[in-house]
């Protein structure tokens, strides 16, 4: 659980660039890209990660929201946009609407008590675990991913080490 604004939003920080980065990656083709019929698309995943942060707003912050969700669905360049946006706007909410000890506040979700704090970490757990999902996605549309936490197959062999199949 996080128990300073100031510790969550220098990890936020680091983690929006990653999820901001693979979404720059992203391309207007590779948008309709699913792994079955049913399932999300990439551009479905992106915008998942983006309206997400909406999900802050009941914890007590009030910031923008998202926007139109079938325009932005439609242009690799608008969902990297939105994305920086909210983020910023959520961040921006907190910094102004929050102290310290607003994160030790609890709300009954799914009918369990959380912690604001512990509520921030899941946000934080929320994108890897959906970047993960778009890396595999993008590799199915022909794309290369950024590396997040650390070099993907292409970035290994750039700097001249056998990659790890």
């Amino acid at each position: 659980m996080f128990t300073s604004i100031a510790s969550f939003v220098e990890e936020w920080e680091r983690e929006a660039k990653m999820t901001a980065g693979l979404l720059d990656a992203l391309t207007d083709e590779s948008l309709d890209r699913k792994i079955d019929g049913n399932r999300r698309s990439l551009s479905g995943l992106a915008w998942h990660l983006i309206a997400s942060i909406e999900y802050m707003g009941p914890l007590g912050l009030s910031f923008e929201g998202a926007g139109d969700e079938d325009a932005t669905k439609r242009s690799a360049a608008a969902l990297a946009h939105a994305y920086r946006s909210i983020s910023d706007r959520f961040i921006e909410a907190m910094q102004e609407q929050w102290s310290d000890a607003n994160l030790a506040d609890q709300l009954e979700i799914a009918g369990e008590l959380w912690k604001n704090g512990d509520s921030l970490r899941f946000s934080l757990m929320h994108q890897a675990h959906h970047r993960g999902q778009m890396t595999v996605l993008m590799r199915q549309a022909g794309l290369r991913p950024p590396g997040l936490y650390g070099p993907v197959y292409e970035g290994w062999i750039e700097r001249g080490m056998a990659p790890l199949a």
